[in-house]
């Protein structure tokens, strides 16, 4: 599978996302995931899962240092107390000593702890060598900014959704001049891409589906990684199956440039709780 090389770390350019997965069907997606050769996994405080996604990666015959561990802080652990002890809880339900990577889940809230305070814990965690990298998640580039001045360990990524909907231009042109990854998740706008006539003609062409055209639209993009949702063994085979073709430039393009009704739909649609 490709990687991609930023700050002079490799992390794998597909990812599963585990948003929505929980108990046995979390567990069971995990474990075929890392059997079929994914090699990064994506989990947060707030998904309720990381206890699956550990066991999961226990049952799976793969060497954890073989695999590009995420998980993200949920809201109510911002100050400094809590960052520690909510990510010492993170390491003990995945199973694991250290996190590949520890991202701040939603910019903070003024009733939060300061983003400052928040970062210093994180930084502290790199320190002792219970977290390797850091980052953010859903952060503008003027917070991402922010983040970057205020911390002393590099921020690796600022994880986002993006998919041909969601214009993401900006705030990747920001990553690469800086050397920040820019995470997809999303990345198939919640199925909004899979009836997409243009997506559904490139892939014509290609014998692939709406939905494998999207994801390589994205992971052709120049510092772009992304982490699709999925528990079927089917779609995890499918979202593998990328890495055999490329896009030309015009259809790059095509992609980028959707039917604006598509895009307020999907706006809405990013807007529901479910």
């Amino acid at each position: 599978m490709d990687e991609i090389q930023v700050q002079g770390t490799s992390v794998p350019a597909l990812g599963l996302g585990t948003w929505q997965l929980t108990g046995q069907t979390c567990r069971e997606t995990v474990e075929a995931a890392l059997e079929m050769g994914y090699r990064h996994v994506d989990t947060a405080q707030a998904y309720g899962n990381e206890r699956q996604v550990g066991l999961g990666m226990e049952a799976a015959a793969v060497d954890r240092e073989d695999v590009f561990l995420t998980t993200k802080l949920d809201g109510s652990n911002r100050d400094e107390r809590s960052v520690r002890r909510s990510t010492r809880e993170s390491l003990n339900k995945l199973g694991t000593d250290y996190l590949d990577l520890l991202l701040i889940h939603w910019p903070n809230t003024p009733w939060m702890a300061s983003l400052s305070e928040t970062l210093g814990a994180m930084n502290n965690l790199v320190e002792e060598g219970l977290v390797r990298h850091i980052g953010v998640s859903n952060f503008s580039p003027s917070l991402l900014d922010e983040a970057r001045e205020l911390s002393a360990a590099p921020i690796l990524t600022d994880q986002v959704q993006y998919h041909p909907y969601w214009d993401q231009r900006k705030l990747l042109d920001y990553c690469r001049i800086h050397d920040v990854l820019l995470t997809a998740y999303s990345p198939l706008a919640r199925g909004g891409v899979l009836d997409d006539p243009a997506l559904v003609q490139i892939g014509n062409k290609y014998a692939k589906s709406p939905a494998q055209v999207a994801l390589r639209w994205l992971l052709q993009q120049d510092g772009v990684a992304a982490i699709p949702k999925a528990s079927s063994r089917d779609h995890l085979e499918a979202n593998m199956a990328v890495f055999d073709f490329e896009l030309t430039d015009a259809e790059m393009e095509r992609i980028r440039d959707p039917s604006k009704i598509k895009t307020g739909v999907q706006f809405v649609r990013s807007q529901l709780p479910f």
